[in-house]
């Protein structure tokens, strides 16, 4: 009797969202998935509000995760509220929002616990013409057919691939925080929590979007409010606002509870003078501000014989795009429908994949800088492009025609 051959291996590297869709992906067309995630503990109470569009949606359909009006929250249109809370400008585009966790949850319920290992931090990785292989810091090891990189902006696998290329800081930094409806006067939530709210000052925009609130408890059904605050800080500055109380210099990036009591003072003194009060009351009310320094990243190739960059670990656009989680949705589903046409020729996939996804990486690598550069524009000239900054912002990917329908997968 013939013996069945073995089912081929893929290791991904990553267990954010990227990682996640690819795993479901490959194994819906008969692959074995092993992923590796270097964080231990659940990712699930990461991230913030997203931005959505049908795409994504349709993906989490194939894959067979539920779908319907309780995985966004509608978005009645974009509003900018002038310093002393009027509504200066209003644009009608009606949207959907998201959280981050009511994406990779379902995605990570959906693979077994013998398929993820947490606290697995990848060292390098050893490709070569009939396999790959991943060793981790402990010393482990793991062999597989094909590796996927979507370990994220700073991801091993690229620095190894692509030693010559780093992010590029873009010059200013995003102030976020998710606040609880609850904790906002009711006065105030009418327009934050049903709009994409928008406040213009000297080089700077603070933008506001509603997204889903908790799916349990005694608050369940209540909407939460995601902020983002870009402000400019040269690369000089951002080694000092990664400096926490004890002096220690942490990087690129601060851990959130590290970040100095006395820069959160400033921010939220600032923001109530240069901002409506309905936006400033979301920097009082929130109760951890994080720090992001923004980055993009552009990569000249994501095939590499068996190993394929995936996600932010390929392209890194800044947030004014709106779609990284929608990216990583569509890269994912490119490679596996690539694999899948191959007839096991996986070498050939992986360039399919790179010459179908590549040139919308960059494109909205470009894109992102486009709305970055308007947003830093002095005041006057940010205020005479008001309508364009409200309009283009995220319309690659937050912008919907229809609200969610309440069907499930299929």
């Amino acid at each position: 009797m013939e013996r069945p051959l073995a089912k081929p291996r893929a290791l991904i590297i990553g267990g954010s969202v990227g990682g996640l869709f690819a795993a479901s992906l490959l194994r819906s067309i008969g692959w074995d998935v092993r992923v590796f995630e270097r964080a231990a503990g659940d990712l699930g109470d990461r991230g913030a509000g997203i931005g959505t569009r049908e795409e994504l949606f349709a993906v989490m359909r194939r894959i067979g995760l539920p779908v319907d009006a309780s995985t966004g929250v509608q978005v009645q249109g974009r509003v900018a509220l002038d310093r002393d809370g009027s509504v200066m400008h209003e644009l009608p585009v009606r949207a959907v929002t998201s959280a981050w966790s009511r994406i990779w949850r379902p995605l990570r319920q959906a693979l077994s616990d013998d398929c993820y290992r947490g606290g697995a931090t990848l060292a390098r990785i050893e490709p070569n013409a009939q396999s790959v292989a991943a060793i981790f810091s402990d010393g482990s090891r793991a062999e597989g057919d094909l590796l996927v990189a979507a370990d994220g902006l700073h991801s091993t696998a690229r620095a190894q691939l692509l030693p010559d290329l780093t992010p590029r800081y873009a010059g200013y930094v995003a102030w976020r925080g998710v606040v609880e409806e609850r904790a906002v006067d009711p006065a105030m939530r009418n327009v934050i929590f049903h709009h994409m709210t928008f406040g213009f000052s000297d080089g700077e925009l603070m933008l506001s979007l509603p997204m889903p609130g908790p799916d349990d408890g005694p608050y369940r059904g209540e909407r939460r409010c995601h902020f983002v605050w870009f402000r400019p800080a040269p690369e000089a500055a951002l080694a000092q606002l990664c400096t926490d109380a004890s002096g220690r210099h942490h990087g690129v990036s601060i851990p959130p509870p590290l970040i100095r009591p006395e820069l959160i003072d400033e921010l939220k003194a600032a923001a109530a003078v240069g901002f409506a009060p309905q936006l400033a009351a979301l920097t009082r009310a929130t109760a951890q501000i994080i720090l992001q320094p923004i980055f993009d990243l552009e990569s000249p190739r994501i095939a590499f014989g068996r190993v394929a960059l995936l996600g932010d670990a390929a392209f890194v656009a800044r947030p004014h795009v709106a779609t990284g989680v929608m990216k990583a949705a569509l890269d994912a589903q490119s490679l596996a429908d690539a694999i899948e046409a191959s007839g096991g020729d996986w070498a050939a996939a992986l360039q399919r994949y790179d010459h179908d996804r590549r040139p919308f990486g960059s494109w909205l690598v470009e894109r992102g800088r486009h709305i970055g550069a308007s947003i830093m524009a002095t005041e006057a000239d940010q205020r005479q492009r008001i309508e364009t900054i409200m309009r283009e912002y995220g319309a690659a990917g937050m912008v919907r025609e229809q609200p969610i329908t309440a069907r499930g997968p299929g």
